[in-house]
């Protein structure tokens, strides 16, 4: 059995709204060396039984799923058939959504700004009994290849909590770093004494993970394997039991082909612009006609110059709206 965890973030870029950290963790029936491979043909079989295919897959890249603010059906049945795999049940609601996930609601500084997510239903534009069913299926589907999806973990990070880490010394890096290896090192847990594979996306361009993996995994020793411009690779023992129980930890470009890495981006992608859906609906609100933003520096530009008077009237600190670089 070898442990498969696949991580991704929503939002790093954005002055607007959360940074969202994703992970999620499978289980394969296969040796290490020999994970990846069955998790894949697993995967096709599910695309090719539940109606998607090679260009439609049920999860994939969320810039792929969700363009331009089109496909957020899409991205809310493939996020919560996840869930309805890993939980068992679908969530009703943003607080059994952060049941399921973890930490997705603002932790410090302004909450007025997300209050619609307190009433917020789920699902929004996804057919509930759809997804039920589908869980099913895929869940047979994946169980005849050895395989389970055991668990979607995310983080969420608001504005006065990111700036706050800046002023403690991080960067950007720093703190997406930060987020996903602890959430991966949580989802280690999952299978301790099982060889395990984490996929991680490169964090602002950095090369080398090492003592943050070290830190993170709580690791005395980590083996470097691979420090190039297309990945960094290493390797945490698991005390003194054999190599090949250890886990190896990749950094690289374009791992969203991977369903771990793909589902984890699609989680991440979701609870962000269900945020980001109360973040608008409070400024428009206060604003009539106030256009939305998904917070993007260009449009976070034109987004803060036309709410400027209802933000000055709601006297919400700088630090609580604007995420610095």
């Amino acid at each position: 059995m070898t442990l498969l965890i696949g991580t991704d973030e929503a939002g790093y870029g954005p002055n607007l709204g959360p940074l969202l950290v994703a992970a999620t963790a499978w289980r394969v029936a296969a040796p290490a060396e020999d994970a990846e491979a069955a998790l894949a043909k697993a995967m096709l079989e599910v695309d090719a039984a539940t109606g998607a295919g090679r260009s439609t897959p049920l999860w994939a890249d969320s810039k792929q799923i969700y363009r331009g603010g089109a496909g957020f059906d899409r991205l809310e049945r493939g996020v919560l058939i996840g869930l309805g795999l890993a939980s068992g049940g679908l969530p009703g609601s943003w607080a059994e959504l952060a049941e399921s996930v973890g930490p997705i609601s603002p932790q410090t500084g302004c909450r007025n700004e997300w209050e619609d997510l307190a009433t917020l239903t789920l699902p929004r534009e996804a057919e509930a009994a759809e997804c039920i069913d589908r869980v099913m299926a895929v869940r047979d589907l994946l169980a005849r290849h050895g395989v389970v999806l055991e668990r979607v973990a995310c983080r969420g990070i608001y504005p006065g909590e990111f700036n706050a880490l800046l002023e403690r010394g991080l960067n950007k890096s720093d703190i997406l770093s930060a987020a996903t290896l602890d959430l991966a090192a949580g989802l280690r847990a999952v299978g301790p004494d099982e060889p395990a594979i984490v996929w991680c996306d490169r964090h602002g361009g950095r090369k080398r993970y090492g003592g943050l993996v070290a830190r993170h995994f709580d690791a005395a020793l980590v083996q470097q394997l691979e420090e190039t411009p297309a990945r960094s690779a290493y390797l945490v023992p698991v005390g003194d039991r054999p190599p090949m129980q250890a886990c190896r930890i990749e950094f690289c470009v374009g791992g969203e082909s991977r369903a771990p890495v793909a589902l984890a981006s699609m989680a991440a992608k979701y609870a962000r612009e269900l945020s980001m859906q109360a973040f608008n609906s409070f400024w428009a609100d206060r604003l009539p006609g106030l256009r939305p933003t998904a917070g993007y520096p260009t449009d976070a530009l034109r987004w803060r110059h036309d709410a400027a008077a209802a933000v000055e009237q709601s006297h919400v600190a700088a630090d609580d709206l604007w995420r610095r670089a």
